[in-house]
């Protein structure tokens, strides 16, 4: 049974269509979209700000979604993936994003649709994310363009497979 946790009178916003792993901990100020899916181990603790998840959000096993007290919190648009073991911290993630695996997003950064934050890679506090790019390193920095192929192979592949995961633990 996961660990979806009232704090302070709030409780986490969870649609029926959503898959939460068993060991998952939602906790506060969290409110979610449709057909979005928490895996294994994965946290999501709104308890110093509120985290927002559009439609078709898969946070992976292990990753762990936060925010700042009372000045950053955690905005995720539709269809985004956030990697195995990733960390996303008060910032802004708008639409068709993929956040690779172990890679950590900081306070205040703004990742801008159609957007790839490779594995591993660390995007400092501020940093804007343009669209259409794929940032990898420590720090992060642009490192190309992103393709249409990228984009539908890639972004849109995931995100659509997660959906498709999720429905085999029903």
């Amino acid at each position: 049974m996961p660990i979806i946790k009232t704090l302070n009178g709030v409780s986490p916003n969870i649609p029926e269509d959503c898959y939460i792993a068993e060991n998952a901990t939602i906790v506060g100020e969290v409110s979610m979209g449709n057909q979005c899916s928490i895996w294994f181990n994965a946290v999501i603790r709104g308890d110093v700000h509120y985290i927002k998840l559009g439609n078709k959000v898969n946070v992976q096993d292990g990753a762990v979604i936060h925010a700042t007290y009372k000045t950053s919190p955690t905005n995720i648009g539709n269809n985004v993936s956030i990697g195995h073991n990733a960390i996303v911290h008060g910032c802004t993630i708008h639409d068709n994003v993929l956040i690779g695996m172990g890679s950590i997003v900081m306070d205040d950064c703004i990742i801008e649709s159609n957007s790839i934050i490779a594995a591993g890679a660390v995007v400092t506090k501020n940093t804007k994310v343009e669209s259409g790019s794929i940032y990898a390193g420590i720090p992060a920095k642009k490192v190309k363009d992103i393709s249409e192929e990228l984009i539908s192979g890639e972004i849109n592949r995931i995100a659509e497979n997660y959906v498709k995961y999720s429905g085999w633990y029903e």
